[in-house]
């Protein structure tokens, strides 16, 4: 009886110690965010199949740029993959759509967007949300130290219509009017517009020293584009959402000398050699380009390699309270990726608590121009 018993229980834990950890991933890698969404796709394709031990399967999902479509994603994850975490999605409207499957189930979520709504204010949903972009506000107040730097006194902003354009402004404005920066002027656009001649009119009417693009991915190209075709002489700015070299290819010699905040991975060759994240950033410049090619990286396939980062850091910590496939091992897998500490990503060195769920400081971000269609570091 007690050796029956006793080969009972050893089947029992052997099965438990080979359960897999599975990953459900939505991106955007179609749509208006595809630059975006396809980097951070290619870079899951390089993330360990192993953690703590443990397999890990990766579920991936394309959600068109789509809200609607993200929400469907994250509930076929949780429901017919039965996926322990999600990593997701590539915009902040899509990342915002998926947030209450992700509480209702208690599934840990990491976004790839942007925007500090995704995070924050912290409260009972956003405790189950973790982000590996920067904010839109850390960026904006790097945004803004450029400009008085160069006795900038008018702006004018135009940006998306949605979540990320609203958060940019948001915080830019925020940013703006403590350092005595006058916005002027304020426009709107879609991330599929074909043309926004009458929002840059409307803006060069105001007659503004410099413009900030708030948009993200080859669409932010056009304002900037229009803004050239009408003779706009003043200094533009673009935000971090633009890293890539299809916003490169996409704007030509019309973005060239724009100024940006970028995630040090961007220029990690460029950066001085005492820099904290410069080792680990060159680490995913060189497995992903050996993949893709010399060139290839951008700074959004950097967000889902620290996601990646995240999670082999926190799945040995939560196995040891219980395995995959249980609730219980969500919760711990929650718990282990807020007390993370210290852990070098592509983009920044990541320092979570209960209530900062990006967890990054002025190490996550360095000001570039484009020159010679590349991104050139500023001292």
């Amino acid at each position: 009886m007690f050796k029956k018993l006793t080969l009972a229980v050893l089947a029992t834990l052997t099965t438990a110690a080979l359960a897999d950890i599975n990953v459900g991933v939505s991106v955007s890698a179609t749509g208006p965010a595809a630059s975006l969404g396809i980097p951070e796709k290619n870079t899951i394709a390089l993330l360990p199949t192993t953690m703590g031990g443990q397999k890990v399967n990766y579920i991936v999902l394309d959600d068109a740029t789509d809200p609607t479509a993200a929400a469907k994603n994250i509930k076929k994850l949780i429901s017919e993959s039965k996926v322990d975490v999600v990593i997701g999605s590539t915009t902040a409207p899509n990342s915002l759509a998926m947030i209450d499957a992700a509480v209702d189930n208690e599934t840990p979520m990491i976004s790839m967007a942007g925007s500090a709504i995704v995070v924050e204010p912290m409260d009972a949903k956003r405790k189950w949300v973790f982000k590996t972009a920067q904010n839109d506000a850390h960026m904006a107040t790097a945004l803004v130290q450029h400009m008085t730097d160069r006795n900038i006194q008018t702006v004018a902003f135009v940006g998306f219509a949605d979540a990320y354009g609203e958060g940019w402004y948001k915080e830019f404005a925020k940013i703006a009017e403590a350092r005595k920066l006058k916005i002027v002027a304020s426009e709107r656009f879609q991330r599929n517009d074909t043309s926004v001649t009458g929002q840059v009119l409307k803006i060069m009417a105001a007659k503004p020293d410099a413009v900030l693009v708030g948009g993200a991915g080859t669409p932010a190209a056009l304002p900037q584009k229009t803004l050239k075709e009408k003779g706009y002489k003043g200094l533009i700015y673009q935000t971090h959402g633009v890293a890539n070299n299809d916003f490169l290819r996409v704007g030509g010699k019309d973005v060239e000398g724009a100024f940006l905040p970028v995630g040090p991975m961007v220029v990690a060759a460029q950066l001085p050699n005492d820099n904290p994240v410069k080792k680990s950033a060159l680490e995913y410049v060189a497995k992903y380009e050996a993949t893709h090619g010399k060139g290839s990286v951008s700074s959004f396939g950097g967000h889902a390699w620290d996601a990646g980062l995240l999670l082999q850091n926190a799945v040995p910590q939560a196995l040891k309270k219980a395995q995959p496939g249980s609730v219980e091992f969500r919760r711990a897998l929650r718990d282990a990726l807020e007390g993370t500490k210290n852990l070098a990503g592509a983009h920044g060195i990541f320092n979570l608590t209960p209530n900062d769920h990006q967890g990054f400081d002025q190490r996550a971000r360095v000001m570039v121009t484009i020159e010679n269609n590349t991104w050139k570091l500023l001292k």
